[in-house]
């Protein structure tokens, strides 16, 4: 390579542009060193970073973030954590939180950061922190659901709003609501990662709270694959059949009743038969030619 060429890429591409107008420097910024490691990062003094009251994740797992940070000790933080100017000389976390808390448990004085410019408002700052939190981070589905809740309150967004701004179907965005609807116990669940999106929305289609209970226990202690969840959701929730009373047992209860009501009036016992076909015969016994009279007498006051 030629020495004016490795002149020219020592300062940079406006250099080999050679037409390019010069950059003023910008003012250094208190707790901040530039570094090349990063294109456009910075190395920040941890002390001066602090995490974002917004952060959609509030769990994270001692256990992780041990390893994490002994990882950070051997090879130091390979994603830089993002992070916006609040005030002069501080920085608050858009995204990389769970990698600034095991920073600092590793002892790191300083930490490489993007510094982001944005808009102050608090609701761009939430659905900056969301969007790139999902992306980068496993969220639970609890998670999500409070921030989209927190995003649509503070910014008085409609569900519609939302789902544009954070790039999801309406369906999806409904769908995590609804799991803030659910009882304490199925949210505990999701947060523990005892079941999935699948299985919560699946519970979620079961109108009472107490039988939601009950479907979780039995999807957590079981195992129940989302599918099974759904299967015994649909069961629970169809309209139950009304069973039609074999045309035997009708046919006995009519015979009866018509039974009882002949020996009210006329004192007689009667025999009915039925055939395959429903038809059938009704025999009323006599024992003489006075006691069908008496019958047809009976009949005749009936009529009269």
């Amino acid at each position: 390579m030629a020495k004016n060429q490795r002149q020219a890429l020592g300062k940079g591409i406006g250099a080999l542009l050679g037409d390019a107008e010069p950059v003023a420097p910008r003012e250094p910024r208190a707790h901040v060193v530039e570094t090349p490691a990063f294109s456009g990062g910075s190395e920040i003094a941890i002390e001066a970073i602090e995490p974002n009251p917004h952060q959609p994740r509030k769990h994270f797992d001692e256990d992780a973030l041990q390893e994490l940070s002994a990882s950070i000790k051997n090879l130091g933080i390979i994603q830089p954590v993002t992070v916006r100017e609040i005030r002069n000389g501080k920085f608050q976390i858009i995204s990389g939180e769970r990698r600034y808390r095991a920073a600092r448990m590793a002892g790191l004085e300083t930490i490489p950061v993007f510094v982001r410019a944005g808009d102050d408002e608090e609701k761009d700052v939430l659905i900056c922190a969301l969007v790139e939190n999902i992306q980068r981070e496993d969220l639970n589905a609890l998670e999500i659901a409070f921030t989209y809740q927190r995003l649509m309150e503070e910014g008085s967004l409609t569900q519609e709003e939302l789902s544009e701004r954070v790039g999801k179907k309406r369906s999806t965005v409904t769908n995590y609501l609804r799991l803030l609807q659910q009882p304490a116990e199925v949210q505990a669940a999701i947060r523990e990662n005892s079941i999935t999106m699948g299985h919560a929305r699946a519970i979620a289609g079961i109108p009472d709270n107490k039988s939601q209970i009950k479907v979780l226990r039995k999807t957590v202690d079981e195992g129940l694959s989302v599918r099974q969840v759904e299967e015994l959701v649909k069961k629970m929730t169809q309209p139950k059949e009304i069973k039609k009373q074999p045309e035997e047992a009708i046919s006995a209860g009519m015979d009866s009743e018509l039974k009882e009501a002949m020996k009210r009036c006329f004192n007689v016992t009667i025999a009915i038969k039925h055939n395959n076909k429903g038809n059938g015969s009704i025999t009323i016994p006599f024992q003489n030619e006075e006691e069908m009279n008496g019958f047809l007498t009976k009949l005749n006051n009936f009529n009269g």
